[in-house]
């Protein structure tokens, strides 16, 4: 009564908030006039929305990373509110987009160090070895790396992580050599067991599907990977069967839980070459990623691989906009200056 005009902003917000309760229960129903968009902006990334799709994209979710910035960064005690510019280091500074085409130099030619390096170390049987924390308990450990050279195609880092103290398992691999002026599109028709047997490459940057199963994983969906396409679908099911929260406990819709339990049934039976015909579609922009061609050198009758032009929000996102390729000492000397 004070302050009516607080008071009717006040109603206004709270009458909202009672419309919202009043959306249809369930999709295909009259679309409500009171439908909203949330919004949940979480700098340190740990924040979840369920997928009611699972394990498909839901149409209605959408998830975009981005750089924090130098406030939120003080506000996670991840940077000292009192350092000055100087203290802002060129790493910090490229995590909010500054300087970026310098660090992506400086990425690049490390990079061809490690390369170099793994490379020496391979030709002489040998398994290089750096220390790393596990990513499960963050105990001190150890990571293996070495060099392994598909045929007809290129390269590859395999990284090793064993834990000896909790006992967590992971393997990951990099993809070297020069970034494809093309994207690329490989398509396997899957018929049998021998197609289970053959070697797979899913690079980081490749997304996946199979659409017999209604398996559709976003790009960078378990990291990079080599091995068999039975492995790769014993790998997708066992990170399904552990990391899809709120499929357990209270929070469990029945009916949700028991079509996600008929999916990942189907994704063992078809690991378990009780399926057939499959469709595998890799969908690699970077075009890292490899299905072993069983006729090699002659053309595979199951397979087709397809080049296409990458979109400017593809480079974006691979940070090739900002790349420079030429005369990139003097851009350097520019920017320094």
């Amino acid at each position: 009564e004070a302050v009516p005009e607080v008071y009717q902003a006040i109603e206004v917000l709270l009458e909202k908030l009672r419309n919202a309760l009043l959306l249809p229960e369930e999709d295909g129903e009259t679309e409500s006039p009171h439908a909203f968009i949330m919004v949940v902006d979480d700098p340190t990334g740990n924040s979840y929305v369920e997928n009611l799709c699972a394990p498909k994209p839901d149409p209605k979710l959408a998830i975009r990373q981005f750089r924090r910035t130098r406030e939120q960064m003080i506000q996670m005690g991840l940077l000292n509110a009192e350092a000055d510019d100087s203290q802002w280091s060129e790493r910090e500074k490229e995590l909010v987009g500054q300087g970026r085409r310098t660090n992506l130099r400086k990425e690049m030619e490390a990079a061809k160090k490690v390369m170099q390096a793994v490379r020496e170390a391979s030709e002489a049987n040998e398994i290089m070895t750096f220390p790393a924390n596990c990513s499960s308990c963050n105990m001190p450990g150890d990571t293996r790396m070495q060099m392994v050279d598909i045929p007809h195609f290129q390269e590859v880092i395999i990284m090793s992580t064993t834990c000896e103290h909790c006992g967590f398992k992971s393997n990951e691999v990099k993809c070297g050599g020069a970034i494809s002026d093309k994207a690329k599109r490989i398509t396997l028709i899957i018929e049998d067991k021998d197609d289970l047997s053959r070697d797979i490459l899913k690079s980081e940057t490749s997304a996946f599907k199979i659409p017999e199963l209604d398996l559709d994983m976003y790009a960078g969906t378990l990291g990079g990977r080599f091995t068999t396409i039975e492995g790769l679908l014993r790998q997708v099911h066992d990170e399904l069967d552990r990391r899809i929260p709120f499929l357990e406990g209270d929070s469990a819709v029945a009916e949700r839980r028991q079509r996600f339990l008929q999916f990942l049934s189907r994704l063992e039976e078809a690991a378990d070459g009780k399926q057939f015909p499959l469709t595998l579609t890799l969908d690699d922009p970077m075009a890292h990623s490899y299905i072993q061609n069983i006729y090699a050198p002659d053309p595979d009758p199951n397979m087709t691989i397809e080049e296409y032009e990458r979109t400017f929000e593809e480079n974006e996102d691979l940070g090739l906009n900002d790349m420079i390729v030429e005369n990139y000492d003097q851009t350097a000397n520019t920017e320094t200056a």
